[in-house]
């Protein structure tokens, strides 16, 4: 069952996907400095945003599987079929 946030991302536009996805890195890079120089409060929020941008991602990337032509597609899925052999 998807989560709330990933509900609240499927009724955004594509550029504020990526604008999110942005502010989002940059918001977990300085929570990464700030929590290796001083320590956070709550280092369960590195948590949080890494995953925020987990289902940010993941959204762009359903998006971009839904865009494709049935060509390639199939194109996508014979290359699956040929990794899974070996």
């Amino acid at each position: 069952m998807p989560s709330n946030k990933s509900i609240e991302l499927r009724s955004v536009s594509d550029a504020d996907l990526r604008d999110q996805l942005g502010e989002t890195t940059v918001s977990l890079e300085k929570m990464r400095f700030d929590h290796t120089v001083n320590g956070i409060e709550n280092p369960l929020q590195l948590r949080a945003v890494r995953r925020d941008i987990a289902r940010i991602k993941t959204e762009i990337r359903r998006r971009e599987l839904e865009a494709l032509s049935p060509e390639a597609i199939a194109q996508r899925d014979n290359i699956k079929r040929r990794r899974r052999k070996k």
